[in-house]
């Protein structure tokens, strides 16, 4: 039986620190039937550089003026040759049975259109952190995904071809008309913003694998401003999705909104900013107070995380974070290998 071709698609933008591990990681796959798109973004960096030293026939790249993140997985999804596309940022990793297990998967499960892994948290310089995404795997609804978002980062998804297809759509953004997938308008929050038209408009099921198959990068950096951007930015998708169901976001729409608030206030005790996440946390609250009801640990703990960072000096706080992180990596470690051997 022919194995079905897989296009790997891989957007590069001034990635030279990162990009030759994440390139290994797609060519060390097990599942060797692969073409690989890397896309130079207008990198001005030594990223592209880089690529071409690698001697792999499989490897294609793929040049274009700065478009963004959406723009690039765009133009790889129209050069794309196979039945199923997965998507590797330039600073992830793949472990080596990655795209085996999800084409299994969706060889197995033909109403599944989109497939994703749990993802391990890996530092800058990609050691692992000890945490996961641990996101519901199953019976995904469309609200699910607006307010969780159990892809999690957009190295997680294998997707076959015949779902882009359904929510394509044309438009003239760059002087010619082409087809786009993702939305190039958005230079952040363009995952969810797809991942939600996909559940909303199409009849693909999305469902997950329970291994940690990508390693997704973080940073302890960044700037606080940043998290409003993306704050925006997601206010846009919100926007967006209420122009075509307006019942949806109605019924949904407070509910995310304190969800992705609640999210940004832990990401901003990443980057130290105890007040913002104080701040974003008592937002998320206010605006629908079922994220306490639904979720009271996860929400809980965000709250004493975000005061401790505030009332605590570095030091101790650093102690107290890594205890747990440390019980938090040790219990999601254990549900895996529970689900696991099931």
């Amino acid at each position: 039986m022919t194995q079905p071709l897989v296009s790997v698609i891989i957007p590069v933008y001034q990635s030279a620190a990162t990009v030759a591990e994440s390139l290994q990681s797609v060519i060390d796959q097990t599942y060797s039937h692969l073409e690989i798109l890397v896309v130079d973004d207008g990198s001005m960096d030594q990223s592209i550089s880089i690529c071409e030293q690698f001697d792999d026939s499989r490897i294609c790249i793929l040049h274009q003026q700065n478009r963004g993140l959406a723009g690039a997985r765009n133009t790889g999804i129209r050069q794309a040759q196979g039945e199923f596309l997965g998507f590797l940022d330039s600073d992830d990793l793949w472990l080596p049975t990655k795209v085996e297990r999800h084409v299994a998967h969706l060889q197995a499960r033909p109403e599944v259109g989109v497939s994703f892994s749990r993802s391990g948290f890996i530092d800058e310089d990609s050691r692992p952190i000890g945490i996961y995404q641990m996101p519901r795997l199953q019976d995904i609804t469309p609200q699910i995904v607006f307010c969780r978002n159990p892809i999690g980062n957009g190295s997680a998804v294998v997707i076959r071809r015949d779902v882009f297809s359904a929510i394509r759509f044309e438009a003239n953004l760059y002087g010619d008309v082409e087809d786009f997938y993702f939305d190039d308008s958005f230079r952040q929050s363009e995952d969810i913003e797809c991942w939600l038209r996909i559940a909303l408009q199409t009849h693909w099921r999305i469902e997950g694998l329970p291994e940690a198959l990508t390693l997704y990068r973080i940073s302890d950096g960044g700037l606080s401003a940043n998290l409003m951007k993306q704050y925006a930015s997601w206010e846009r998708v919100l926007l967006k999705t209420e122009a075509t169901h307006p019942e949806f976001v109605a019924q949904w729409g407070s509910k995310a909104r304190a969800y992705q608030l609640r999210y940004l206030a832990r990401r901003a005790t990443r980057q130290r900013d105890g007040a913002l996440a104080v701040r974003l946390l008592h937002q998320s609250l206010a605006t629908d107070w079922r994220v306490l009801l639904e979720e009271p640990r996860r929400t809980l703990i965000t709250l004493l995380a975000a005061y401790l960072l505030r009332l605590l000096p570095e030091a101790p706080y650093r102690w107290l974070e890594g205890l747990m992180l440390r019980s938090t990596g040790a219990s999601q470690q254990r549900r895996m290998r529970g689900e696991l051997s099931r």
